[in-house]
């Protein structure tokens, strides 16, 4: 290990490949589009230099506000619903089901496999009014909740939007958890076991501290899948009603392409890089500082 590691030949061969594509596929576009927030303009009709007009626009405009307010409450929304109902069918799989969890495992898991437009129409399906009620309207009606249209308003058509993301992705977390559950020491459990901790006590103050780097890698890994959501919105609302769940992304890609204004759309695509950035090291700075009082 050591003489490959002191020869610059073999680093050179061993990563420069990997160094080479990853500047190609990441680096430069991510240049490219940072060099295009300072112009106006598309490939068509050309394009001039603005400045940091574009940023001035997108610090006053209110569609800009909208779409970042609604990717913020739907990553919050979406991303504790994965997490908690992740570590719940994780816990499941392991203190209750155990080995006879891999066919549960595997049937909670299929949604996640299936394509966003099949999902989105069934959701539209179950969550419809017309021709006829679909089983979720019936559902609710069946509690006595009488509840109109859900896509025509902008509550409805977001919880059915975070119930559908939430059903189609918790198998996946509930998976990664699980395989981080699966690390805590069974000796650790008896010994907590034998001293009294039970049940709830044993999760608490047992699995849950010994769970955490997996949390804190779900956590980080949903919100920053959840802040870039795309497919999911445009396939189940489009945004709508109005543009009352247009997030960034759907924003950014409309501007761009729509509208063919490539420097704003990119100045847009800026916004959502540093959001995801910032939530990221925001949450690394709390978890390290409770690891640290812990």
């Amino acid at each position: 290990m050591r003489s490959v590691l002191g020869d610059r030949r073999a680093i050179a061969v061993l990563l420069g490949p990997a160094l080479l594509v990853y500047t190609l596929v990441m680096l430069v576009p991510m240049g490219w589009s940072l060099g295009y927030t300072f112009f106006k303009g598309n490939v068509i009709e050309g394009f001039t230099f603005d400045g940091f007009g574009n940023f001035e626009k997108l610090w006053h405009d209110p569609q800009a506000h909208s779409a970042l307010w609604f990717t913020f409450k739907y990553g919050l929304a979406v991303s504790a619903g994965q997490v908690l109902c992740g570590y719940l069918l994780a816990l499941l799989y392991v203190f209750v089901l155990r080995r006879s969890s891999a066919a549960v495992r595997t049937l909670v898991f299929f949604p996640v496999i299936l394509p966003t437009v099949a999902v989105a129409l069934m959701f539209q399906k179950l969550f419809a009014v017309a021709p006829q009620n679909g089983l979720a309207n019936v559902a609710v009606e069946g509690l006595g909740i009488h509840h109109g249209d859900w896509f025509a308003s902008a509550g409805g058509s977001f919880i059915v939007l975070v119930v559908m993301d939430v059903w189609r992705s918790m198998g996946f977390y509930g998976v990664l958890i699980f395989a981080g559950l699966l690390d805590i020491p069974e000796e650790t459990l008896e010994s907590a076991r034998l001293d009294g901790a039970t049940g709830w006590r044993l999760i608490r103050h047992i699995v849950l501290p010994l769970s955490a780097p997996v949390l804190l890698s779900s956590v980080v890994f949903s919100i920053n899948g959840t802040l870039k959501v795309f497919d999911s919105v445009l396939a189940l609302t489009n945004g709508g009603p109005g543009s009352d769940t247009t997030p960034l992304t759907l924003y950014m890609f409309r501007t761009a392409f729509s509208y063919g204004d490539y420097g704003y759309g990119s100045t847009i695509a800026s916004l959502l890089t540093v959001v995801c950035l910032g939530v990221t090291l925001i949450i690394f700075r709390f978890s390290r500082r409770d690891l640290t009082k812990g």
